[in-house]
C-alpha cells in the first residue's frame, strides 16, 4: 500500500520572502550577551513599553525583530534590542520590520550593550540610526556599568546630528515617548511625569494582577459570607414569623374551645 506523499515545502518559521527576496526574520542567536542584558531588555524595556502603548493602535513596539532599510537587498538590516515606531500599525504579527513597507523608521531605539556589542552599538549602529533610518532618539544602557560612562546615554536628533541627551534631576526625558528613563541598580525604569509614578515593570504588574485578584476573591468570600449570614436571618425571621403564627392560631383555637365550654356549661345546669 503506498503512502501519499505531500509535494509542498514546508513552511519555514523564521522565512520572510516579498518578491521572491528572503528577507531573515531571525538569525538563531540568544538574546542578550547574559541572562541580565535579556531581561532588562525584554523585560524592562520592552514588556513596560508593549504595556504602555499597548491601546494605541498606532504605536508599534518590538524587540530583537530584524529591520530592513533598502527593498531588494537583506543584507541592509539592523536589529534593535527595542524599539518604538508611532504612527505605524500595531501589528503584533509582523515577522520583520521594512521601512519602504511601513513607511518610516523608528522613533525611539534601545540597545542594552554588553562586551560584544558595545563597538556596533557606538559606531555602526549609531550610524545607521542617525543617517540611514533617521532615528530620533538613542538610547543605550550598560546594566553593569563596565563598558559605558555614563552607564545610560540617550542622543536626540537635531539638524541631522545626534545630541547627547542630559540627565534632568536623575532621570533622562525622552520627548518622543514623553517618559524619563532612570536606572535603578541593573534595571532600566520609566518615571510618568504626567502622574508622578513610574511605570510598572511585568514582575510588578503581575504581583499586582495576583494582590487584586487575591482581594477580589477575599472580597467575594465575604460577599458570599454576608449573604449566608443574611439568608440565615431570613430563614430564623420566617420560622419566628411561622411559629409566631401557629402560636396565634393555637390561641384562636382554645379560644374557641373556651368559648364552646361556656355555651355548653348552662345546659348542664339545666
Amino acid at each position: 500500500m503506498s503512502v501519499p506523499v505531500s509535494t509542498k515545502t514546508p513552511r519555514q518559521p523564521n522565512l520572510d520572502v516579498e518578491d521572491g527576496i528572503e528577507y531573515p526574520s531571525s538569525d538563531g542567536k540568544p538574546m542578550g550577551e547574559t541572562g541580565t542584558h535579556a531581561r532588562v531588555a525584554m523585560v524592562s524595556i520592552y514588556g513596560v513599553l508593549d504595556r504602555y502603548f499597548m491601546n494605541n493602535p498606532r504605536v508599534a513596539v518590538h524587540a530583537n525583530m530584524f529591520m530592513y532599510y533598502v527593498k531588494g537587498d537583506p543584507k541592509r538590516n539592523v536589529c534593535p534590542d527595542v524599539f518604538v515606531a508611532r504612527d505605524v500599525d500595531n501589528d503584533f504579527k509582523r515577522r520583520s520590520y521594512k521601512v519602504w513597507k511601513e513607511g518610516k523608521g523608528p522613533d525611539v531605539v534601545f540597545e542594552v550593550t554588553s562586551r560584544k556589542t558595545r563597538k556596533q552599538d557606538l559606531m555602526k549602529k549609531f550610524e545607521i540610526y542617525r543617517d540611514v533610518l533617521r532615528v530620533r532618539e538613542y538610547f543605550l544602557f550598560d546594566p553593569f556599568e563596565e563598558y559605558l560612562d555614563p552607564s545610560l546615554q540617550g542622543y536626540r536628533l537635531v539638524a541631522g546630528s545626534y545630541e547627547p541627551i542630559l540627565m534632568i534631576k536623575g532621570g533622562m526625558p525622552s520627548e518622543v515617548l514623553g517618559l524619563e528613563l532612570q536606572r535603578f541598580d541593573v534595571e532600566l525604569k520609566f518615571y510618568n511625569p504626567e502622574t508622578g509614578k513610574l511605570l510598572p515593570s511585568m514582575h510588578e504588574l503581575d504581583r499586582e494582577i495576583e494582590t487584586r485578584e487575591l482581594a477580589r476573591r477575599e472580597a467575594e468570600v465575604a460577599r458570599r459570607e454576608a449573604e449566608a449570614a443574611r439568608l440565615k436571618a431570613e430563614v430564623a425571621r420566617r420560622e419566628a414569623e411561622v411559629a409566631r403564627r401557629e402560636a396565634e392560631l393555637e390561641v384562636q383555637r382554645l379560644r374557641r374551645e373556651v368559648e364552646e365550654l361556656r355555651r355548653q356549661l348552662p345546659e348542664a345546669e339545666e
